[in-house]
């Protein structure tokens, strides 16, 4: 039989000639029993058929399998086989590539995987006219994937949010510098997040890991990360000051208590108690101090994200904390230097322009900047973490030039003030010929903390 299995699954990588496959029901049909297909069933291991391998390794030992892959099934007794249910889900095969020692079949996207009944999760069963047998194996979905982390800065007893796909059952966690997480994390029974309860003593910045039902996820290594502190407001110096200015003593403390320390109110109090931002105007600016000031030159920051990334790659992170509903007027712009002309969404400090230094971004968390649509934005009872990748701000959302990390540092270290600044703007909102969001008086608490920059590139984990 061991002519037959190498012919067969040559058939099955399309390796044979045409001419030979009328032969393979002769050889599949031979036996040295007559009563094969009452012999019985044994699954000694279980093959992932990879066709596709990275590493060339097509034919490889597993001990799990997920939905979509074909498996070989190695063992004795398959002449016969009638059905195969993976998870209790019938699932195709084709008999003519089946010997009785190797059966090949494809994990069907409609296998249910954490929703299978649990008498029969995670196994194989084969049915022949005379026998069944069932055989344990893991059968995963798809590979979790994480999209985003909400409060990537958590103070002890903050709760993290993390954001993906296939993270059902997220029972183990590793944070950076090895803190390890087991108790009182809740995860979504459709996959989609997980959360847990910062615990303290958690001094290193990376990624946070994840097992579940599905496999091993990693997050970017942008969680608990300060090494490039934009400006966290707790030192006075740190912070700019002139007549567009708010100046250090407008800062107020986090009014969660969680610790923080000094933050952001983007409208003082003072000014939201006379009737906030008319429509049609701006705040005043809030900038870090600038030019000759050392945390200003950014160059600092490639001894820990190399000046080759990708700006696709590096993000801006900051917190915000919006008790109250925000919508339908207002905007926080921000520019990674002091050089804005014009103001708002779409204005042109935010676009490329090949004679212009434009390092500017605009975020509207109350409209969907695809579509346009209008909703309303807040965090509740807590602080959340906004994370805008490098390549949306001005000249590097030009999707034709490979601007790195270091392109960033530069450009804005050679212009004339370079003060990260940022803003209220309650200008209208066009966003097409169209739609436009009239501006009216803002009055919305909005607090802010902790800019920074980060590494935000995706990490896949593989199966081997």
């Amino acid at each position: 039989m061991k002519t037959i299995f190498n012919k067969t699954k040559a058939l099955l990588y399309g390796l044979l000639p045409l001419g030979l496959l009328a032969l393979t029901p002769f050889f599949a049909s031979c036996s040295d029993d007559d009563d094969a297909g009452s012999a019985q069933m044994v699954i000694n291991k279980v093959y992932l058929e990879n066709a596709a391998a990275k590493d060339s390794v097509t034919d490889r030992e597993v001990s799990f399998a997920r939905l979509g892959q074909m498996i070989r099934l190695e063992g004795s007794g398959f002449t016969g086989l009638r059905h195969i249910y993976i998870n209790g889900y019938d699932t195709y095969f084709n008999n003519a590539l089946m010997t009785d020692n190797n059966v090949w079949v494809t994990l069907n996207g409609n296998t249910p995987v954490d929703k299978a009944d649990s008498t029969v999760r995670n196994t194989i069963t084969l049915v022949k006219d005379n026998a069944t047998y069932t055989y344990k194996f893991t059968i995963r979905a798809s590979a979790p994937t994480i999209s985003s982390v909400d409060n990537t800065l958590p103070e002890p007893g903050e709760k993290v949010i993390v954001y993906g796909s296939n993270l059902q059952e997220t029972t183990h966690l590793t944070l950076p510098g090895g803190v390890e997480v087991t108790d009182g994390i809740t995860s979504d029974e459709d996959g989609k997040w997980y959360s847990f309860t910062m615990p303290s003593g958690v001094t290193g910045s990376g990624s946070i890991t994840s097992e579940g039902a599905n496999g091993t996820a990693v997050t970017p290594a942008y969680f608990n990360n300060k090494n490039c502190t934009v400006i966290d407001f707790e030192n006075s110096a740190d912070l700019g000051g002139w007549s567009a200015t708010y100046k250090y003593d407008d800062l107020v403390d986090d009014p969660l208590g969680s610790g923080r320390g000094k933050v952001v109110e983007l409208v003082p109090q003072s000014v939201l108690d006379a009737g906030g931002i008319k429509a049609g105007a701006n705040a005043s600016i809030w900038a870090t101090t600038g030019n000759d000031y050392a945390n200003d030159d950014w160059t600092r920051m490639e001894s820990f994200i190399p000046g080759s990334t990708p700006v696709d790659s590096v993000a801006l992170q900051f917190d915000v904390y919006v008790p109250d509903a925000w919508t339908g007027t207002g905007q926080l712009e921000i520019s990674l230097q002091n050089n804005l002309s014009n103001y708002g969404f779409g204005s042109g400090g935010t676009q490329y322009n090949k004679d212009y230094m434009t390092q500017a971004f605009v975020w509207v968390p109350w409209m969907d900047t695809e579509t346009g649509a209008q909703s309303s934005f807040t965090t509740g009872n807590r602080w959340q973490t906004i994370t805008v990748p490098l390549s949306k701000f001005g000249r590097y959302t030009n999707d034709k030039a490979s601007y790195t990390f270091d392109n960033v540092v530069t450009d804005r270290n050679s212009g004339s003030y370079r003060n990260f600044v940022f803003l209220l703007v309650n200008s209208d909102l066009e966003f097409s010929d169209d739609l436009t969001y009239p501006a009216s008086p803002f009055t919305t608490k909005v607090y802010i903390d902790n800019f920074r920059i980060v590494p935000c590139t995706s990490v896949t984990v593989s199966d081997f």
